[in-house]
Parts: C-alpha cells; sequence; structure tokens
C-alpha cells in the first residue's frame, strides 16, 4: 500500500481521534515529536518492567504444557525414569536456549524476536520465511493447543467422571480465545495486569500438586518408581518426539524477545528475568511431574485424558473440582501471554516491509496493534475446530525449532563477522554451540521419527518461498490486485482507526 495513501488516512483518523478528545483541529497535524511532548504520539509504550517480563515467561511457560505434556512424554520415552530425565534435558536446553535470546535481546533492541534476529544476522529471506510459518503454522497451532486444553479442563470439571462431548470442548476453547483476543485489543495495560494476575494463580496450581505430592513420596510411597527405567516399551525413533513434547511445555521463554522495545531498561531486564523464570519452571516442572508419579501410576497417567483431574481425584479428593478451574486459568495465562507478544512480530515484520503495512500499525487511542491481533483470530478458530493435541504439538514442532537453531546460528555468525559489535550480554561459546546442535539434531530426527506431520510442516514452510519472490523480493502483483489491496487496507484502517506508529522506539 502506498505511503502517501496512509498519510491521507491516518490524517483522518487524527481528526476523528481529536474531535473525540476536543483538542483543536489544527493540531491533528502535529508532527510525531509535538505529539510525544503532548503523551498523545502514536506508538507502543515501555510498560514491562522486571516483575512484569518474569510474569509474561512464566505466564506463558506455565500454560497446557505441564498439565497434558506428562502423558505424551511418558508415552513416547517408555519409562517413569527416562521421562524424568527427559523432563529435566527439557529444562536444561531451555534455559541454554533462553540465554543465548537474552545475548540476542540486548544486541538487537527491536522486538519481533525469532524474525527480527534472523533479519540481522542471516538476512531477509530466512526472517521471512519465520514470518511466514509463524503466522500461517506455528502460532495458529501453539493456540489451538492451549485453548483445546483450556475447553477440556473447564469441560471436566462439569462432565467427570465421563467424557466431555468433544463439540462442547471445542466451543469453550473459542470462547476462551475471544476473551483474549478482546484483552489484547483493548489495552496493553490490562493485558499485563491480567498476565500478571493469572501468574500468581498457575503458581498456586503447581504448588497445590508438588506439595502433597512431594509429602506423599515424603511418607514412603514409593511403588510407582521401582523399576523406574525399565525399558521394554522404548523405541528410539519415538524419542525426540518425548524432547518435542516436553520442549513444548517449556516453550514460550523466548517470548519477552518479542516486545523488546516495550521492556523497561532491556540490557538488565531481559537476561534477570530469564534467568529467573527458567530456573523457577525447571524446578516446578521437575517436582510437579515426581508428584504425579507418586500419587498415579504409569498405566493410569497414559490412560487419563486430563493428568492433573486424575491427580486431583486421588490426592485431593475435598478440593479435587478446584483443580481443573485452576488448570484452565493456567491455560488462560498461557494464551493471553502468546497474544500479547506474538501480533508483536507480525507489527515488526510489516514495519520492515515483508508484509501488508496495515499490520504495522496500532489503535490510535488504545495503543494496541489491533490489525496483528485480529488477523490470529480466525487462523487460531479454524485450527480449533479441526485438530488434535498431539498432532498440533508435533505439527508446530519442526518449525519453530528448525527456525530457533538458525536464529542462534545467525548468532554465531554475527560474533565472528562483527566482534566489535556491542553485546551487554554474551553466552559462552560452548553453550551457544551447543544449543545450536542440539536444535538441528532434533529437528533432524524429527523427520525419521514423524515424517507426516514434521514433513507437512517443512511443506507449509517452504510455500512461502514462492510468496516472498513475488511480493517482497521483486513485487509482480497485478497492478488490479494491489489497487484492489490498496482500497481495502484503507477502509480497514479506518475501519479500526488504527495508524502509523510516530516515534521511533528502537
Amino acid at each position: 500500500m502506498c505511503s502517501h495513501c496512509f498519510i491521507q488516512v491516518t490524517d483522518c483518523i487524527r481528526v476523528m481521534q481529536c474531535s473525540d478528545t476536543g483538542c483543536p483541529a489544527g493540531e491533528a497535524s502535529e508532527t510525531g515529536t509535538e505529539a510525544k511532548a503532548g503523551g498523545k504520539a502514536v506508538y507502543l509504550r515501555r510498560t514491562i518492567n522486571l516483575l512484569a517480563a518474569v510474569s509474561f515467561i512464566i505466564g506463558t511457560v506455565v500454560g497446557s504444557g505441564i498439565f497434558i505434556a506428562p502423558k505424551g512424554v511418558l508415552m513416547n520415552s517408555g519409562s517413569v525414569g527416562l521421562s524424568l530425565v527427559v523432563w529435566v534435558l527439557c529444562g536444561v536446553l531451555s534455559t541454554l536456549g533462553a540465554l543465548c535470546y537474552a545475548e540476542l535481546g540486548t544486541t538487537f533492541k527491536k522486538s519481533g524476536g525469532h524474525y527480527t534476529y534472523l533479519l540481522e544476522t542471516l538476512g531477509p529471506l530466512p526472517a521471512f520465511l519465520r514470518l511466514w510459518a509463524e503466522f500461517v503454522l506455528v502460532r495458529p497451532a501453539v493456540s489451538s493447543v492451549v485453548c483445546l486444553a483450556f475447553g477440556q479442563y473447564v469441560a471436566e470439571a462439569f462432565f467427570t467422571p465421563c467424557p466431555a462431548p468433544p463439540v462442547l470442548v471445542k466451543l469453550i476453547a473459542i470462547l476462551g480465545l475471544s476473551f483474549v483476543v478482546a484483552v489484547n485489543c483493548w489495552s496493553v495495560s490490562l493485558a499485563s495486569r491480567t498476565q500478571i494476575t493469572l501468574t500468581f494463580i498457575k503458581i498456586f496450581a503447581l504448588l497445590l500438586i508438588m506439595v502433597p505430592g512431594i509429602w506423599t513420596l515424603a511418607r514412603g510411597k514409593t511403588e510407582n518408581f521401582h523399576n523406574a527405567f525399565d525399558s521394554g516399551s522404548l523405541t528410539l525413533n519415538k524419542l525426540p518426539l518425548a524432547f518435542y513434547i516436553g520442549l513444548y511445555a517449556y516453550a514460550g521463554w523466548f517470548y519477552l524477545n518479542f516486545v523488546t522495545e516495550e521492556v523497561i531498561n532491556p540490557n538488565r531486564n531481559i537476561p534477570l528475568s530469564i534467568i529467573l523464570s527458567m530456573a523457577t519452571v525447571t524446578v516446578c516442572y521437575v517436582m510437579v511431574n515426581v508428584a504425579y508419579y507418586t500419587v498415579i501410576s504409569a498405566e493410569e497417567l497414559l490412560a487419563s485424558d486430563a493428568v492433573a483431574v486424575t491427580f486431583a481425584d486421588r490426592a485431593l479428593p475435598g478440593i479435587a473440582t478446584v483443580i481443573p478451574v485452576l488448570v484452565a486459568i493456567s491455560c488462560l495465562g498461557a494464551l493471553n501471554g502468546g497474544f500479547f507478544v506474538a501480533p508483536r512480530m507480525l507489527f515488526v515484520g510489516a514495519r520492515e516491509g515483508h508484509w501488508p503495512a496495515l499490520f504495522s500499525m496500532i489503535h490510535v487511542r488504545r495503543h494496541t496493534p489491533v490489525p496483528a491481533v485480529l488477523l490470529l483470530y480466525p487462523l487460531v478458530v479454524l485450527m480449533v475446530s479441526r485438530g488434535e493435541l498431539f498432532q498440533l504439538v508435533h505439527f508446530a514442532s519442526f518449525s519453530r525449532w528448525l527456525f530457533i537453531g538458525m536464529a542462534t546460528l545467525g548468532m554465531l555468525i554475527h560474533r565472528y563477522r562483527f566482534p566489535q559489535h556491542p553485546r551487554p550480554f554474551k553466552v559462552p561459546l560452548a553453550i551457544a554451540v551447543s544449543f545450536t546442535v542440539v536444535c538441528f539434531f532434533i529437528v533432524g530426527l524429527s523427520l525419521y521419527s514423524d515424517p507426516w506431520n514434521t514433513g507437512g510442516s517443512c511443506i507449509i514452510t517452504l510455500t512461502g518461498l514462492p510468496v516472498y519472490y513475488l511480493t517482497v523480493h521483486r513485487p509482480c502483483l497485478p497492478s488490479r490486485w494491489m489497487t484492489a489491496f490498496n482500497f481495502c487496507s484503507r477502509q480497514l484502517q479506518i475501519l479500526m482507526e488504527v495508524a502509523q506508529q510516530e516515534v521511533k522506539t528502537y
């Protein structure tokens, strides 16, 4: 869309904004600097302090994963002992990756996470493919998993011990999704406060599982750990899938990097919040799994569709109905965190010219990236209506971990090419190399373990190649198409009352 059209529409929206707030009409055309001085400029503010940063990481990591992944990890690892090893290794690997992203986040001050780091280190094509995969594949699939888990646990509270109707589960999932979308379109501060509140509720839910489980273990109930490493049902080709599902439960450690431009003092708060969050999550996850295995056997865990509910029925019969509610709230917090940060990648991609410019705009009064948030809504609804939990996890993980490995590879290349570039936080070389190698190793093994889902994920990612060359590298779309697209973009900009940022935030 041409910049001249955007300027005209933006001026029109500013006039509308001023008429609503009572400012003189002549002030509608004030410059970005003048607007900034008056506090009315259209841009994303730095509002995320250390507490909010820790809450966003913990709140997005601790979601549906710890409540649905134990079954998948045990199913693919083959034994209780090996599944616990997988949980520990996934925590260590995620922490190493988080440290690498702490360096990337303090080296490159732009928001956008994976997309920005690929753009700065490996160039525009890998960055565009990451952007394409995120919004065609990864984000809808990941959000759908969380939505379905939310719907499952809300329904379980009313239907236990009978199975909940799948249609009702999906309807509840879509209602939860709609709530989160509304919050993130309404206010950045409201979404941030919601995330902090939900994070404390999540920690309480984990403690409610850990404390009785560890207490029972301390009293000598250890029979479920006998022959913990019995490998009779282990098949090596399934082991990578156990890691994929475990890593899915830890996913979210990179989300703060999506909103770097909104973090107060990022050089301090990004590394510190990542270290505090990942240490807390890893310890909690391992203890929660030990609590699960203490109270319920491996066979019972594999037979359960809602592990936390089965645990509560055994360990906390008096308040068992509370657990599904707390787990549902936990899922809602993860969904809220994902919808807060993921649209920022699309926002930055549009700002760089890799996506329609409409998606680089924010609401003139609420200062939220409304177009980017709303784009995700129908995609997630579609995937919720058609998807199944573990298939969606495998489907999304291949592309996600491929590009995470490429981002840390790009970090190593950037170190070599620009050794004098300022790096306020620098991770040891051995950690960066080890994490990158492990990422590509897991990606390669997954193609062998689950060729159908991971191969489909690879193909969908590669469909971004013709889109890049037709629309970004050398745009060659018919002029009629562009005219129609520009007209639709102008109407949507007016309808949503959005405009380009007026203040550079990086």
